[in-house]
């Protein structure tokens, strides 16, 4: 009968797929395809905006100069010239690479797996801020570690609360932050925490992953030194173009000092061989004309400002009291806290029959809480889409104040 199986191999799966279970996010993909929902859920870029004649003129550049050639396997680290051309991005945010420190993955995504795969054994414990982007924890969650969570507030990670676990005996394998207008929170870690975060790590010898996927979607203030560009030993960088070019041709890499990256190397060839030949040699083109990618690049951060000031106006305009909210100065997100008795996930489906969509708080932390927060991503809908979208939700949000106060005179 379709839809409805007899798990006949239940007692044969391995201990760690009990922890296992869908992504809130990869979930919401479903409802969010439907015209008449207002998705503020999930954070696809506006490919839109990238030059569809700029695509094909690089992929008949491909063809012409490779032939049949770009469809054939590659090597396990990722092309060479790719992984030169990406240090010459990475270059942009004054962080330098030797090619040979470059592991090309399978989007970022595949790069926080193969981090997990190398370093976590079952019971280790990880710092992770909280909240954290929900691809990492689900990345590092297949291999059972414990979770130090360290909590953040409008200048990023408190690194303090690290320094307390440090003192109280707590030793993470690594500490995993998305510092640059980060996924949920849309934060940034300041300067004066990047460096207290990288000495404390340097002194201790715990290595950092910077995942930054956002760090050229900058459209307010001026940038901060990356933590690579502050401690190239200790840091292991993680970059991708699904944020600056596109999600759909999967390039993400990993800049790390070589027996991490030879590490890194087998534990991808045992996923999955190699990488895209083709998708690496087109990447390794757009980014080879830099008045190309980086005209593009401008386009995407004036929509990404014009639609995130939309998105704060409307929240300005439509939330309820009590409601806070953080104010990112580049990325795709707001984050929103609403006072303690709401229930973002429970509210979901209400709000979904109001057309419009958010992804619960609680799927950015490993012990489930954040139920009274949720992600709204501005990076997708038109700023009339979005103004409507928040208008629906902060009636919802005003319905359900008014009904607990009811409730609770």
């Amino acid at each position: 009968m379709a839809g409805f199986s007899i798990d006949r191999f239940v007692d044969l799966y391995a201990h760690r797929t009990s922890g296992m279970s869908a992504s809130e996010v990869r979930a919401l993909f479903a409802v969010a395809s439907r015209p008449e929902v207002v998705s503020l859920a999930g954070g696809m870029p506006f490919v839109q905006a990238l030059a569809t004649d700029d695509v094909l003129d690089v992929v008949r550049e491909v063809f012409d100069e490779h032939g049949s050639a770009a469809l054939q396997y590659g090597g396990g680290q990722g092309a060479p010239g790719l992984r030169e051309q990406l240090t010459r991005l990475m270059a942009a945010e004054a962080i330098e690479g030797d090619p040979e420190d470059i592991v090309i993955t399978t989007g970022a995504q595949q790069a926080l797996d193969l981090i997990g795969k190398i370093f976590v054994d079952p019971g280790d414990l990880i710092a992770v801020e909280a909240p954290a982007y929900v691809g990492a924890l689900t990345a590092f969650g297949a291999y059972e570690p414990r979770y130090l969570q360290l909590e953040i507030d409008d200048d990023g990670m408190l690194v303090d609360q690290l320094e307390e676990a440090l003192v109280r005996g707590e030793r993470p394998k690594f500490v995993y932050t998305c510092p640059n207008f980060g996924n949920p929170s849309g934060v940034t870690l300041s300067y004066d925490r990047r460096r207290q975060l990288v000495a404390l790590c340097r002194e201790t010898g715990i290595p950092i992953i910077e995942d930054n996927p956002y760090g050229l979607l900058q459209f307010e203030g001026e940038p901060l030194p990356a933590l690579r560009a502050l401690d190239p030993e200790n840091v292991i960088y993680l970059g991708t173009v699904s944020k600056v070019f596109s999600p759909g041709v999967r390039i993400g890499w990993a800049l790390a000092e070589q027996s991490v990256v030879q590490r890194l190397v087998l534990a991808k060839e045992a996923a999955d061989l190699c990488g895209s030949s083709f998708t690496m040699l087109v990447t390794e083109r757009y980014f080879a004309d830099e008045e190309r990618w980086r005209s593009n690049l401008a386009s995407l951060v004036e929509t990404y400002r014009s639609r995130c000031r939309a998105m704060l106006e409307a929240i300005d305009e439509h939330f309820p009291d009590g409601a806070m909210w953080t104010r990112p100065a580049g990325g795709f997100y707001v984050w929103v806290t609403l006072p303690e008795w709401f229930d973002t996930r429970a509210m979901l489906a209400a709000a979904v029959e109001r057309r419009v969509a958010y992804v619960p708080g609680t799927a950015f932390y490993p012990d489930g809480r954040g139920g009274n927060q949720m992600r709204l991503a501005f990076c997708y809908p038109s700023e009339d889409r979005i103004r409507e979208g928040i208008s629906r939700l902060g009636a919802l949000l005003e319905d359900e104040q008014d009904l607990y106060r009811s409730l609770h005179p």
